[in-house]
């Protein structure tokens, strides 16, 4: 086990952690979350024992080791090949290996008789022991299958890691942790440069692994699937929750209730006292009294409130009517340097569609969102935008093409200047910049920073089909909930790139998968997308012979078969139709509250309140609108399918 004991660090008048102590035991899968800043790297990096602190503050077991992967690359020789980097997770083994051959060979040279082949015996047969035990004998295997599980193919194997980018050596950085198997594995960010079928490889692995995990990451889904305990750093403590993320939500919020009736109590009873010490202080009668409830103060352990971030919303410009198809894709090809990427492209996407792009890196997802944006050349076929169409584009290279001489506020000014100043500091807060920190220049922030200006700039648009290439690479939990939420209530098209599964989840309807430059389309979210995947990637059960009971058994094993393959044809569909209902519902609801609202004079008094809710309502109808045609587009579906199969013989 890891044991921390005490920890404080203090910078000025701010504790990076106050007497903080915890234990991770050899099986214990903790996920280690905070707002930007609480410290959650540091700490990783004193249990690591990567940052050095004071003794007796972190203990190990004695024969406790440790895996660490960094946010950043490290410890990655360019000139070695990626076999030979990554047989370097074998190191210690491999020295045994070498000890134990010059002990083989110094030992066949000795006599019998000789004083000292007891001790070389015996530490002969601790070492072979240790290899015995080891996974030294299965290293190639391990390697192959490791590597080829993040994504690299077997004729990267003798290519030099110098060869590679960035985020595929971040990939054998990892590679190396897992190859290594020790008794404690921390991994910061470990999900940053992983697809979706990498990602969904590594859950499978992490949960095979025997030793402890702690895990840093802004991937929900990630941690709900990793993890059984949440940590978390708030003001300088260790606050400490049973169960993944999601449970984590739910109990810091109840304790947060709880919390604050103490605080508010504690806080009544303070002000009573200092009101029955400044009335009969100076009374004899009630002096001693008076002392008693000074000192009843000084003794008292003040209760203070955990950090909680301030409720930040917005939506996103009302899209503009448009026709009801937004894009279609037809017959398009790209390559590079004479290789296929994409090949034969096909598909179209209604207003209001919300489509994921997914794919293994590589695959063309970036060069097919680029194509649709008009920022790449196809080599053949054609991209159509819908009638009145006004598309906005995020990627990556926009933060470089930020003024480095505007301030964060000006950024956005520029963009929309009907907005308040209130109206857009709100929205530059949902991306994590906040207070004095909206007058800081382009040109001073970091590569992250200026990434979500780029997207902030981008949300203020008009518009009505948004393409975006991996938003949330550098937001927190709390800004990619306010932009999910956002992209669920927004009413017009969305083209996304992520594989952030929980962030898809919430809003996508349809999911793109570029796969050996061929494109698929699918109906529902990522979930459903990913249950089809491996549902077609089992094995087909083998049917048992049966013996002939007749005509009646045949017809009826028939009509069952069919019915079976009607409930799952239709079940998407059937799927599709019960989440428009009651996205339906709820957009009526509020568009019922709204009516009432609208209905009442005395808002006609405050003609700011008044155009907020008239926009609000016609976006309400719009996505109203919208959703009637998807549920109807989706019930003429389910009855295309069904006739097919009445029809069946």
């Amino acid at each position: 086990m890891i044991n921390i004991n005490n920890l404080s660090i203090q910078y000025g008048d701010k504790h990076l952690f106050k007497n903080v102590s915890a234990r991770i035991n050899p099986k214990d899968r903790i996920g280690l979350v905070g707002v930007n800043g609480a410290g959650k790297s540091t700490l990783l990096k004193i249990m690591a024992g990567v940052t050095e602190t004071d003794a007796g503050i972190v203990s190990r077991a004695k024969h406790a080791q440790v895996g660490y992967l960094p946010q950043e690359i490290t410890g990655i020789d360019s000139n070695k090949t990626l076999y030979q980097e990554a047989t370097t997770a074998f190191d210690h083994l491999l020295n045994c290996q070498r000890e134990l051959d010059q002990l083989n060979s110094e030992l066949s040279g000795l006599d019998a008789n000789n004083p000292e082949i007891n001790v070389l015996l015996q530490r002969q047969s601790k070492l072979q022991d240790q290899l015995d035990q080891s996974g030294i004998y299965a290293m190639d295997t391990e390697i192959a299958k490791v590597l080829a599980g993040l994504g690299f193919k077997e004729e990267d194997m003798a290519k030099p890691c110098g060869t590679f980018s960035g985020g595929w050596l971040m990939r054998l950085m990892l590679a190396k942790q897992l190859l290594a198997t020790p008794s404690f594995l921390f991994l910061d960010e470990p999900t940053n440069h992983l697809d979706i079928a990498t990602l969904t490889w590594l859950e499978g692995f992490l949960l095979d692994f025997k030793g402890g995990l702690i895990i840093i990451s802004h991937d929900r889904a990630f941690l709900d699937n990793m993890t059984t305990a949440t940590w978390e750093i708030s003001q300088g403590r260790l606050n400490t929750y049973k169960g993944n993320y999601s449970k984590y939500v739910i109990e810091k919020k109840q304790r947060q209730e709880i919390q604050q009736a103490s605080y508010q109590n504690q806080q009544a009873q303070i002000k009573q006292t200092k009101r029955f010490i400044e009335r009969f202080r100076s009374k004899s009668t009630k002096a001693k009294q008076a002392q008693s409830r000074i000192k009843q103060l000084e003794k008292m352990e003040l209760i203070e409130l955990e950090e909680t971030e301030a409720k930040i919303s917005f939506q996103f410009p009302p899209a503009a009517a448009s026709g009801k198809i937004a894009i279609t894709v037809d017959n398009l090809h790209k390559g590079y340097d004479s290789k296929p990427v994409l090949t034969g492209v096909d598909f179209s996407l209604n207003r209001g569609d919300k489509m994921a792009v997914v794919g293994v890196n590589g695959a063309g997802k970036s060069t097919m969102v680029k194509i649709m944006a008009g920022l790449v050349k196809a080599d053949q076929g054609a991209v159509r935008t819908g009638h009145n169409i006004k598309l906005s584009y995020f990627g990556q290279h926009q933060a470089q093409e930020l003024h480095p001489d505007y301030s964060v506020l000006e950024t956005l000014t520029m963009i929309e200047a009907d907005k308040t100043i209130t109206q857009t500091r709100s929205l530059l807060g949902a991306f994590l910049f906040r207070g004095d920190e909206v007058d800081k220049k382009v040109s001073v922030l970091s590569g992250g920073e200026k990434s979500r200006l780029a997207l902030a700039r981008m949300i203020a648009t008009p518009a009505n089909l948004l393409v975006l290439d991996e938003p949330t690479n550098h937001l927190d939990m709390m800004s990619q909930d306010i932009l999910q939420e956002a992209m669920a209530q927004y009413d017009g098209t969305i083209i996304i790139v992520s594989h952030n599964r929980f962030f898809l989840d919430q809003f996508v309807n349809r999911v793109l998968e570029i796969k050996d430059g061929k494109a698929t389309l699918f109906e529902g979210n990522i979930s459903d997308y990913l249950g089809r995947i491996e549902s077609q990637e089992k094995p087909p059960v083998k049917k048992l012979p049966t013996s002939q009971n007749g005509r009646g058994k045949k017809a009826r094993q028939e009509q069952a078969r069919i019915r079976q393959e009607l409930n799952r044809a239709a079940s998407p569909q059937r799927k599709l139709i019960k989440d428009h209902e009651e996205k339906i519902e709820e957009v009526e609801t509020r568009k019922s509250e709204l009516e009432g609202l609208l209905a009442d004079p005395e808002l006609y008094q405050k003609p700011d309140e008044f155009a907020d809710m008239s926009r609000e309502y016609s976006a309400v109808e719009r996505r109203l609108a919208r959703i009637m045609d998807q549920w109807e587009e989706a019930q003429e579906k389910l009855a295309e399918i069904e006739a097919q199969y009445q029809n069946a013989p």
